[in-house]
């Protein structure tokens, strides 16, 4: 398996150590045995991926290519998701994640929780319950793509995990009642009995943990305690966040208008889709805009550092936080700009915001800013899944 992987185009870099480190990364994590489903001795189609046969499921509903599939190195449940989450206070959490560490943010129903990105890279998929609602929390480091679910299936709770197969590099999921492949980016269900289904998906935001414990003192935060031993901190993918290389495992075209790692904000508003490109966000810090008639404030502020930079996720580059927000309050559509240390001020009321949406001062102050379903990902995989979405600064309708 090492050498399959080692020969594929995982990096232009001229780091052979940064190589090294993400091959012997993903060995590390993908080693476990494969089981044949019962369905899939006999009725495996001739242009699928060998390691399909591991899921019960029925092949012959997909809408996707078959051929596209491929097995990124582990089997079914090679990555095992985390399954019974517990969660420790802001305070203790800090004794082992550092202020500028990204986390994934999510606020349903008035709880709010952190899961660190040290604890993601490694597992991938978290089968939680948030007020009630059962969600998965999952996370794929070769796109960057972090989305949250909710994870019921005909009125019954399913758990999902990592299938250990890959398409235009990105996650496929499977849920473990009917092991039908979800993929990750779209939520969409794409082979198996529920092929065609969609999973409702909740905003969620990648922040840092200083932003999101400024904001939620009292929030709750994914513990370590996962019931697997991982190098939890530490980086299997080193090198890999870096806008010259090129993406690993990923066969299909990409788009002119930006290279393949850049990073970008996808919107996603019902059929909609536009890309904000971290060099106008950062640089801007605010950008006004308006999707399928959606007034949104797109926010970027410093403060978090990437997950796949350096081998120690608490060293690597900084690349900010940010939060997409319909720019509507009480009638009004708010203008903002960015003032300094991560905060924003709206020009209407003088109030100040975090990149969370939330007014901390002026007359606002504990007004959120309703969120608007986004990503960071790398420009690659949004654009292999929405070829059709427009790009901010380049054209295209809203």
């Amino acid at each position: 398996m090492a050498a399959d992987l080692a020969s594929c185009p995982m990096t232009d870099s001229p780091s052979v150590q940064h190589r090294l480190v993400f091959v012997l990364g993903l060995v590390g994590l993908w080693i476990v045995s494969v089981a044949p489903g019962a369905r899939a001795q006999s009725s495996l189609p001739p242009d699928a991926p060998p390691a399909l046969q591991q899921f019960d499921t029925a092949y012959s509903k997909h809408n996707i290519d078959l051929s596209t599939l491929m097995s990124g190195g582990p089997p079914k449940d090679g990555i095992p998701s985390v399954d019974n989450p517990s969660f420790v206070s802001v305070g203790e959490a800090s004794n082992w994640v550092a202020p500028e560490e990204p986390v994934i943010l999510l606020e349903h129903k008035g709880t709010a929780r952190a899961y660190p990105l040290q604890i993601l890279t490694h597992r991938e998929i978290v089968n939680d319950r948030v007020a009630g609602t059962p969600v998965a929390v999952t996370f794929c480091p070769l796109c960057y793509s972090a989305l949250v679910f909710e994870r019921t299936l005909d009125g019954e709770p399913v758990e999902f995990g990592v299938s250990g197969l890959l398409r235009n590099s990105d996650l496929v999921m499977y849920d473990r009642k009917t092991e039908t492949l979800w993929q990750q980016l779209t939520g969409k269900g794409i082979v198996g009995d529920l092929a065609g289904r969609t999973l409702k998906q909740l905003p969620s935001q990648i922040v840092s943990f200083r932003q999101f414990s400024t904001t939620h003192p009292d929030g709750a935060v994914l513990s370590r305690d996962t019931g697997h031993d991982r190098p939890y901190g530490r980086n299997p993918y080193a090198g890999y966040d870096d806008i010259d290389n090129k993406p690993f495992a990923y066969r299909g075209p990409t788009d002119d208008r930006l290279p393949p790692m850049a990073k970008v904000v996808a919107v996603t508003i019902g059929d909609r889709y536009k890309a904000y490109p971290h060099s106008k966000t950062e640089e801007k810090h605010v950008l006004h805009d308006t999707v399928a008639g959606r007034p949104l404030a797109v926010f970027h502020a410093p403060g978090a550092v990437s997950a796949l930079d350096a081998a120690e996720i608490a060293e690597s580059k900084e690349t900010g936080s940010t939060g997409v927000f319909d720019r509507r309050v009480d009638g009004r559509t708010l203008t903002f700009s960015y003032v300094d240390d991560g905060r924003f001020e709206d020009e209407d009321t003088g109030s100040t915001w975090t990149v969370t949406g939330k007014a901390v001062d002026g007359p606002l102050e504990g007004t959120q800013l309703d969120r608007v379903q986004h990503g960071d990902y790398f420009a690659f995989a949004w654009f292999a899944f929405r070829p059709d979405a427009a790009l901010y600064g380049a054209g295209g309708s809203s």
